[in-house]
């Protein structure tokens, strides 16, 4: 299996100075290849203490320099918040940058205050994905963009520098919503699954999804790639304890950042499913949704770590797995530990294990 590590930079509540939270990412970030990841991820949020990485193309060049072999995924460029050529250009740079090394991942978005700050309706974001998605994944084959759709009007330009090699195998975009997912088949995307909803919704969209591809594109889909906030430790009743002080803390902050106990996502367009978080909220409350994240992420002895990424193999049939090591003001040495306990007690039984099988 293909592993990976993401750093998201997050300062809950501003409990350190931002300087210093990207110095211990980094940090991280920099052990990463040598430790024997085989990828590094970032992500893109922006205006909030969530995450604080509002350009991931940077973060990923950044890294580029400081690798060799180590491929680089965005996860993920939010297309609507952004000029679709200017993302053309610095996805081929970036690539000719690292020698290839790009993976691609792509999203819309469902922050308000994002959106907001950027002054764009949210209910306008999936037509502004579908056209910008259709334009640059079409402008990396040919090395041009033009496009004349309702949001995205580009004349024809060249992409400089052109692009070198096909982006086809190595595109992903995040989908949560089962509406999404058709989208991402139409696109001719992999999936990037992040573990947050019942595995069998998971299951019946994933079946759906390869379906559409299979009968749009004549070939199947690409195995997906699965994320999940990752806690080992030596102790199993210590990792329990500390997964659900920090991965739980996490989804509370994804609760407040995009405010799912709210109303507005069950009544903007697009987002009609997102508006469901709101609705178990309120049924089952706050800590029992937490409890239910904390559960489908990766924690536990080394030995319990492993079988729970394989458990999402066998959920999911993904050959790569990206953990994330460091999230909710986790101390930096209490991150490196994790970071390096995982890399020498279960990388390399990852990379052992068998090739996927069809996801059940």
């Amino acid at each position: 299996m293909h592993v990976g590590m993401a750093t998201i930079f997050q300062n809950p509540r501003h409990g350190r100075a931002d300087h210093d939270v990207y110095r211990a990412e980094l940090g991280l970030a920099d052990l990463a290849e040598p430790l024997g990841f085989e990828s590094i991820w970032g992500v893109e949020h922006h205006f909030t203490d969530y995450t604080m990485c509002p350009d991931v193309l940077q973060f990923l060049a950044y890294m580029a320099g400081r690798t060799r072999r180590a491929l680089l995924g965005s996860m993920v460029v939010v297309l609507p918040w952004h000029d679709p050529m200017r993302v053309a250009e610095e996805v081929s740079m970036l690539d000719s940058l690292s020698g290839g090394r790009l993976i691609l991942g792509l999203g819309r978005g469902a922050g308000k205050v994002e959106f907001d700050g950027f002054r764009q309706p949210m209910e306008e974001s999936r037509q502004r994905f579908v056209e910008s998605a259709e334009m640059l994944l079409r402008g990396l084959e040919t090395g041009w963009c033009e496009y004349d759709g309702t949001f995205v009007k580009q004349p024809r330009a060249a992409i400089r520098p052109a692009p070198f090699k096909s982006f086809r195998g190595r595109t992903y975009a995040a989908a949560v919503s089962p509406e999404s997912a058709r989208i991402m088949a139409e696109l001719g995307v992999g999936m990037l699954i992040i573990p947050q909803k019942p595995w069998s919704e998971v299951a019946k969209e994933l079946e759906e999804y390869r379906t559409i591809y299979r009968a749009v594109n004549h070939a199947e889909a690409p195995a997906p790639i699965a994320a999940g906030w990752t806690f080992v430790d030596e102790s199993a009743e210590r990792a329990r304890e500390m997964a659900a002080r920090y991965i739980g803390s996490y989804f509370q902050s994804v609760l407040e950042h995009y405010h799912f106990d709210g109303d507005h996502l069950a009544t903007t367009k697009g987002y009609e499913y997102y508006g469901k978080m709101a609705e178990k909220i309120h049924t089952y409350g706050t800590d029992k949704v937490i409890d239910f994240f904390v559960d489908l992420q990766v924690y536990g002895t080394p030995e319990q770590v492993y079988e729970r990424i394989m458990n999402v193999r066998r959920r999911v049939g993904n050959d790569h797995f990206v953990g994330i090591f460091s999230y909710a003001g986790m101390a930096a040495e209490e991150a490196e530990r994790n970071l390096r306990l995982f890399a020498r007690a279960v990388l390399p039984e990852l990379h052992r294990a068998p090739a996927p099988q069809a996801a059940a």
